[in-house]
């Protein structure tokens, strides 16, 4: 269990992705760099089996943007966005209307 004021510390905001590149030797990852509302961030990330790469760009996305940096196959990812998983197919979390870059996910 996760207690309020612990949850409270994510920073979860709406981002769109700008371009999703091939990530050299990795059959499942993608390199995305996201706008999260004046800021762009690296993400790495494993939908690569789910989605062509010409159908993430202009996706708007959930993004944990306030996670530790870490070094992926020698990349730095500087967040996560958020999915669901189900056999092995992966749906992103989006958003159902038109919303600004970089709004606070509540």
């Amino acid at each position: 269990m996760v207690s309020i004021q612990e949850f409270q510390k994510l920073d979860l905001r709406v981002g769109e992705i700008i371009s999703a590149d091939h990530v050299p030797n990795a059959n499942k990852l993608y390199v995305l760099n996201v706008d999260i509302g004046g800021k762009q961030i690296q993400l790495l990330a494993g939908v690569k089996e789910s989605y062509d790469q010409k159908e993430l760009v202009g996706k708007k996305i959930v993004v944990v943007a306030n996670l530790d940096p870490a070094n992926i196959r020698g990349m730095t990812s500087e967040g996560m966005l958020l999915a669901a998983e189900n056999s092995g197919k992966i749906s992103l979390v989006t958003m159902d209307k038109e919303i600004p870059v970089g709004s606070k996910v509540l």
